[in-house]
């Protein structure tokens, strides 16, 4: 039987890295990726569908397969407005999970944040928290949380902070040993490796994974 992937936030530093290693791979038959307007790359496999977030029941036609990769999210700079940051990081992953379960997809990958907890009382790490568990209550049979700390790579958009933040764990990171390993940066192609092996899987129930595991599923 074919296996069909889905993708939301394929253009994102994570997002982008797991469209290539699932167009590269062949356990996938079929990658379907939701996107806001199309980007350029053409292939066999990739079917790229223009949606409008605020309205995605409207394509629950096409949420169906055997793994949705929720890559979505956004950042204090990109979006201040804390209505429209909590909208793109809980909402639309939320609602995401609740059309592929009733779709039957198998299983769904969220990228959450290091720290997320639904108690925080920092506003980001809050909702980071409460995506997550608003998500495991969905009942998808298996649901994947990545927890990845400082994301390196190159961005299509450059971020001198992430840049200088990139530049000071080559240095802290040695540093942090035992406990602190979850602290530690890592490459975003090495979160969507990770995501992509996971789900080669036939595991059931729900996966949690600081930074450190993540490196070694990866």
């Amino acid at each position: 039987m074919a296996n069909k992937a889905i993708i939301a936030g394929s253009t994102g530093l994570i997002g982008s890295k797991l469209l290539q290693i699932l167009l590269r791979e062949t356990f996938y038959d079929e990658v379907l990726i939701l996107v806001r307007k199309k980007i350029d790359i053409q292939h066999k496999k990739l079917t790229q569908l223009v949606v409008d977030f605020d309205q995605l029941d409207t394509y629950a036609y096409a949420i169906t397969g055997h793994a949705l990769f929720c890559c979505l999210g956004s950042t204090k700079a990109k979006t201040p407005d804390l209505k429209v940051y909590h909208k793109i990081d809980h909402d639309y992953p939320l609602q995401l999970a609740q059309l592929a379960h009733k779709n039957g997809v198998k299983q769904y990958h969220l990228v959450s944040a290091i720290g997320a907890n639904a108690s925080s009382g920092n506003f980001y790490t809050k909702v980071k928290g409460e995506t997550e568990d608003d998500i495991t209550k969905v009942g998808i049979t298996t649901t994947y949380i990545y927890r990845p700390s400082l994301l390196t790579g190159d961005r299509q958009e450059k971020r001198l902070m992430e840049k200088i933040a990139g530049g000071l764990a080559k240095v802290i990171d040695p540093l942090l040993i035992g406990s602190l390993k979850k602290y530690r940066s890592i490459p975003a192609e090495t979160v969507a490796l990770a995501m992509y092996k996971q789900s080669t899987k036939n595991e059931v129930g729900v996966f949690v994974y600081p930074s450190n595991v993540i490196k070694q599923l990866s």
